[in-house]
């Protein structure tokens, strides 16, 4: 059985105290490789090993560290198929999904940081003649980076591209659900001769590793994308050393649609946005409100399409809905589409383990994508993030409602609004506490602009200039002039 091991300071080592966890295939439920059980001792490892490499790699030109990136971009693109095929395996997601999706947009996490760090630009102001003040940016230190187990390179790299673009070192902790993909991103730095100790690995659980790596007096940035309640311990263990912190957290995000939208491209984008990996993204619409005068007719045809998703093995190229990520999360799910059941929603589709699925699937954390309607508003199952192939549907009759029902939940990740009415697009939009809303589109992605949420979704912004700011520090420089 394969054993996957730290990176730390350029070489792949096992853990300090020789002990080891069980990674599992969703799609089987059986133990496929085992990772490290990693603990202080070996974060203290790996943060003295980017401290040591930072002095030399915050020095380098920029154009220097973007050639690093690029370079491992390469190799991982050289390299996809066997990318996504451990994305699959890890996460229980459909390979295809990994292959055009997931791998594709790690790699132009890396590019489009590494050209980014070579055009960046910095202020000067002339002050009443007398003075010239200009602002440089300076890397920040040891950055410590914890990702999630949903899209795990692609989100990893979200947080190292920039990290090391700015001239930082990282210590990054990949969920303990999906550590696969990070073991090969340290294979291809390897390859890629990065110099040891700017990227280092650390696996394993979250209160053994995950917290003392937020706690280190020694990484004063943590970047951190997971749980709210995770997140809210990691805010409260950082608050007394005043650490530059970023969290992505939940959402339970809106879809709303007016009766005037174009259905024929509504309805399939709604579907997709409600299941793409089996409803295990942040951005997933998991609460739909449809205007009352169309709300038959989309729901109609929104269930048809559900249906006709096909769910199976994640190695099969034709197999659009795969496993949820743990037995955990599987019964978690399961106890929310029960709640649907007492709090007075009818299931319109789903809410069971599929009939059949492939001999080496029948182990597997598999339930049918499912729609809940003739929830309140305010029922748990419409205000509590679940994170699985359930969504609900309720009619609304006008804007005042529906924007009410759309901000009623402590999340304010992500929305979509769909309509023909431009004028109707932008108040709305306006009035939707979110920190992204697409309109008439769902998950269209532009690496330039930032990307965060509202209330308990988050704080801080990543992405594009956002986040080469959030990895360095303001310095203010004043040159009297006409001075020698």
């Amino acid at each position: 059985m394969e054993r996957i091991l730290n990176y730390v300071d350029g070489e792949s080592v096992e853990p300090g105290r020789g002990a080891w966890l069980d990674n599992v295939e969703p799609a089987t439920g059986d133990v496929y490789s085992r990772l490290p059980d990693s603990d202080e001792a070996d974060v203290d490892h790996a943060v003295a090993a980017a401290r040591r490499a930072f002095p030399t790699w915050s020095s380098l030109a920029a154009g220097e560290r973007a050639r690093f990136m690029l370079d491992i971009a390469a190799r991982i693109e050289a390299d996809l198929d066997t990318y996504a095929h451990a994305e699959s395996v890890d996460t229980g997601k459909p390979i295809e999904d990994a292959r055009s999706v997931d791998i594709p947009r790690a790699i132009s996490n890396l590019r489009f940081f590494a050209g980014a760090i070579q055009h960046t630009s910095s202020e000067a102001h002339l002050t009443d003649h007398q003075a010239l003040n200009y602002t440089l940016r300076r890397p920040r230190g040891v950055a410590g980076l914890i990702s999630p187990w949903n899209l795990p390179l692609y989100l990893l790299t979200w947080k190292i591209a920039p990290a090391i673009a700015t001239g930082n070192t990282a210590v990054a902790k990949p969920s303990e659900l999906t550590p696969m993909t990070a073991h090969l991103l340290a294979r291809t730095c390897r390859d890629a001769g990065l110099p040891a100790g700017v990227l280092n690995i650390v696996h394993g659980l979250g209160p053994r590793a995950g917290a003392p790596l937020t706690t280190h007096p020694d990484v004063p940035t943590i970047s951190f994308t997971g749980g709210t309640v995770t997140g809210r311990a990691i805010a409260s263990a950082t608050a007394e050393q005043f650490k530059k912190l970023a969290l992505e957290m939940g959402g339970k995000n809106p879809t709303v649609v007016f009766a005037d939208a174009d259905m024929d491209q509504t309805v399939p984008t709604a579907v997709r946005a409600s299941f793409s990996n089996q409803g295990q993204i942040c951005l997933c619409g998991s609460r739909i409100f449809v205007e009352r005068s169309a709300y038959d007719a989309f729901v109609e045809r929104f269930v048809a399409l559900t249906e006709a998703l096909v769910q199976g093995d994640p190695l099969d190229d034709a197999t659009q809905q795969g496993a949820l990520i743990s037995k955990a999360h599987h019964d978690k799910v399961m106890g929310y589409i029960e709640l649907a059941r007492e709090e007075g929603g009818t299931i319109l589709t789903g809410g069971t383990r599929p009939a059949e699925l492939p001999e080496r699937c029948r182990d597997g954390f598999f339930i049918r994508p499912t729609v809940v309607g003739g929830l309140a508003a305010g029922a748990r199952v419409n205000c509590e993030e679940i994170f699985g192939p359930v969504v609900t549907v309720m009619p609304f009759d006008g804007e005042d409602e529906v924007v009410e029902w759309a901000n009623g939940t402590s999340y304010g990740l992500a929305a979509s609004i769909w309509t023909r009415d431009v004028n109707r697009a932008h108040r709305v939009a306006e009035r939707i506490a979110s920190g992204i809303v697409w309109v008439n589109c769902w998950m269209i992605r532009d690496l330039r602009v930032p990307f965060g949420g509202m209330k308990q979704s988050g704080v801080g912004r990543e992405g594009g200039e956002e986040a080469l700011r959030f990895f360095t520090e303001p310095k203010n420089v004043c040159l009297r002039l006409g001075q020698a």
